[in-house]
């Protein structure tokens, strides 16, 4: 994440197998930009099936225009299963950003350079709410928290006009989803704050 006073330009990808709804993602964290007033792109990717099959979405969050929606090296990524690990962490930049689904995923990457890890049991945290396709809220919320982008409320407020219409009796679990993914994150800011000191 390159932030300056007058620059603030975030490329993310969010990884994970067809079904944990991993574009949904994507176009809330989108739509949540732009209705803070950033530039934005949004590129989805399937794998060969869509359900099971592997499934990413590249998003750029700026102040200033953007040229291209490919991000070959992100600032920062959300991965919701071993393969999308194994394929995107090494990809981030130094200093960067991984959110890593610790339900699915035993182990952190082997990495060659600094990121900042976090290990979010999403999954966990999903069934707790009682709904397990929340888990992909419950990443972006702790993927919002730990970069300080927007909020877990700001993220709740778009979600009527990402989800369709006849989904929109899970906005009450999806909202508390952002906000328990988001109060994971901070949490795990304040102990990592109390163990430097």
């Amino acid at each position: 994440m390159r932030d300056t006073k007058d620059e603030f330009y975030e490329e993310v990808i969010i990884a994970g197998f067809g079904g944990q709804g991993i574009m949904l993602a994507g176009k809330l964290l989108a739509q949540t930009a732009m209705k803070a007033g950033k530039e934005v792109t949004y590129m989805p990717s399937y794998g060969a099936e869509v359900r099971g099959g592997t499934a990413n979405c590249m998003v750029i969050v700026a102040e200033r225009k953007i040229a291209s929606p490919v991000v070959s090296r992100p600032d920062s990524a959300i991965v919701m299963n071993k393969a999308s690990l194994n394929k995107f962490a090494p990809r981030i930049k130094s200093g960067g950003l991984l959110v890593m689904n610790s339900s699915l995923i035993d182990s952190g990457p082997k990495l060659d350079k600094a990121v900042d890890i976090l290990a979010v049991p999403v999954d966990d945290i999903a069934v707790e709410l009682g709904n397990p396709k929340s888990a992909n809220m419950v990443a972006l919320g702790a993927y919002l928290q730990k970069r300080n982008l927007f909020g877990a409320n700001a993220a709740a407020e778009s979600l009527p006009d990402v989800l369709a219409r006849r989904y929109h009796q899970t906005l009450p679990v999806n909202t508390e989803a952002l906000r328990r993914g988001a109060e994971f994150a901070a949490n795990c800011n304040k102990r990592s704050a109390a163990e430097k000191k």
